[in-house]
């Protein structure tokens, strides 16, 4: 869902529950305003969840001692493909 579709709803259920004095037959809208802000919070709970626990190690990979020094050569991410060497090496 995201953190914009969970504001979403949150916002939508909470003008619902407060603002919105109609009657409608066999439906109230202030239950469905309620039911939504509760979708919208559950639905940020997860989505921060998610974005928490993707935290990725940052792998550093050094050239040859003597030929660059101890500068990093190339950072890449564990989940993407290492660079090549670099020629010669």
């Amino acid at each position: 869902m995201g953190i914009g579709g969970s504001i979403f709803l949150l916002a939508l259920g909470a003008i619902l529950a407060f603002a919105v004095n109609a009657n409608f037959s066999g439906l109230d809208l202030n239950v469905v305003g309620w039911v939504l802000m509760a979708a919208g919070l559950v639905g940020l709970i997860i989505t921060i969840w998610f974005w928490n626990s993707r935290r990725r190690a940052v792998v550093v990979s050094r050239g040859r001692p003597g030929v660059v020094g101890d500068a990093p050569v190339a950072e890449y991410r564990r989940d993407d493909a290492p660079p090549p060497p670099p020629p010669g090496y």
